[in-house]
Parts: C-alpha cells; structure tokens; sequence
C-alpha cells in the first residue's frame, strides 16, 4: 500500500504517477477489516499470529481504481454498507489501504473528516479556529471568514457552545460552513446537505457550484436528485467494488433499476475469507 501527495521532481515522474491535471487517482485500492469473535482471540493474535490467523476478515473496498481530474464534480452511489464511507475515509486520510495506492493533489476539504476531528469541550466558534488550522488556514484568515462561517451553519446561540450539546446534524451544518470556507482545492461531502431546513440546503448548493467554478467535488448521497443536479459523473460502489464509472443519468438510471430489481441482500456483509 502506498499513499502520495506530493508532485514527482520537475523532468523525473515517478513510475506509473497520474498525469497533469489528476487531482485523485486510485489504484487497486481495498481495505480490509479483522473481526474477532472472541477478546482472547486478540490476545492469540498477537503471540501466535505467525502461524495461524485467529480473526474472521472483512473487506469493505476491493479492487477500486479511478481517476479524478482537477475540476471534476463526482458523485459517489451505493446502497449502505457498499463501501463509501470507508472509501471516503481513505481519500480523507482518517484510514489507510490495506492494498493499493492513492495519490492526492492539492489541498482537501472534508467535511465528514473535519466533523469527526471537532473537539467536543470546544464552542462552535473555537472549533473553527481549531479545524481552520487543520485545514491550512491562519488565525487571522478565520476572524476574517467567521462571520460568513456562523452565517452559513445558522446555529445561532450554539455557535457559542460546547460541540458536546449538538446533534450529529448541527455537527455538521457547522463542519460544512468551515469546509466551504477554508480555500481547499478538493471539497468532500458526505449527506452534509440531508440536514438542515430547505434554505440551508439551498445555501449549501449555490456554494457547491460556485466551488465548482475552481475545484474538485467528490459528493456522496442517497439523494440522487442533488447528485443528478450537481455532479457531472458518477461512481458506483457495489458490495465493495466498482460497478459502474461514467455520465450521471446513465450511471443513476442503472442504480434505480438495480435498487428496484435487486433485493437487499444481507450477505453483502459477510465475512470474507
């Protein structure tokens, strides 16, 4: 496994490095996770794993390979369990491949990432300067943006509160106003537009778009309406493994027909072996 995201030297591209203008690219990409039926197993694994493998493997991601370009908007389809998440875990660096390569070019913006990052004991306010640093920004450049910030999340009175009194959906209104603030060449969202009242969800479109005008969006939802309306290609992750990467209406036509046609299938989250 090996993760990038550094250019290769002026005149010496390294072996197999992605093109000019390829913001992601992911190259035999899996993940797998080990499960132990039993606390001792753990213990076993550890003295004795060299001769035997005492836990039960499961591969979220298998095989993923794909290339983003700069100014890219992507979405990301499956139904739940099919490996987004795990997918975007990676892109994000919360998770390392088990196989595979990832190189990343440019700034990311995550907002599932930067949610999960919040200090709790901290207000909303604090957090912003905390996550603004994270993410590359100067003190300085977050007093000048936190007005526009507090504006966009619409938390009112909890902008000044801890992180800890929040619902998972003020977590990320707030995670989403500091994203699309935070001058990133790549903006990640996952469903950071299923909360919130009509009017922050309207918000949060026209700053997509306008994002789009100057980076790349890699979008994850089960509304398929909002991936229709703001990516201009779709990926389809199935049971761990790519099963469509083309136009919007011709990937999202597929994945209702395979949604209205294909029962959900509860051995999709079997071990695998």
């Amino acid at each position: 496994m090996s993760t990038s995201s550094d250019l290769a030297p002026a005149g010496a591209p390294a072996e197999g490095a992605p093109e000019a203008g390829i913001a992601i690219e992911c190259r035999g990409l899996g993940k797998a996770y080990q499960f132990y039926r039993r606390p001792i197993d753990q213990v076993k694994q550890v003295l004795f794993g060299g001769r035997k493998r005492y836990y039960d493997e499961y591969w979220a991601l298998r095989d993923i390979g794909f290339s983003i370009r700069k100014g890219d908007a992507v979405g990301i389809v499956g139904r739940n369990g099919s490996g987004k998440s795990t997918l975007l875990q990676i892109l994000c660096g919360i998770t390392a491949p088990t196989v595979g390569s990832l190189t990343v070019k440019g700034r990311i913006a995550p907002v599932l990432a930067l949610g999960a990052a919040f200090d709790y004991d901290l207000t909303g306010r604090e957090n912003a300067y905390l996550s603004g640093a994270i993410l590359g920004l100067r003190r300085a450049q977050v007093s000048e943006r936190l007005d526009a910030i507090r504006d966009l999340c619409g938390l009112g009175d909890f902008f000044e509160q801890p992180v800890k009194l929040y619902s998972s959906g003020m977590g990320a209104r707030l995670a989403f106003a500091i994203c699309a603030h935070a001058d990133g060449d790549v903006l990640i969202v996952d469903e950071a537009l299923a909360v919130g009242d009509d009017a922050f969800r309207q918000r949060c479109q026209r700053i997509i778009r306008d994002f789009r005008a100057r980076g790349t969006l890699l979008f994850v939802s089960h509304d398929l309406d909002q991936v229709v309306d703001l990516c201009d290609r779709v990926i389809w992750i199935d049971r761990g493994r790519m099963r469509a990467d083309g136009e919007t209406h011709a990937v999202v036509t597929d994945y209702c027909k395979a949604l209205a046609e294909e029962p959900d299938d509860p051995n999709r989250f079997a071990f695998m072996t």
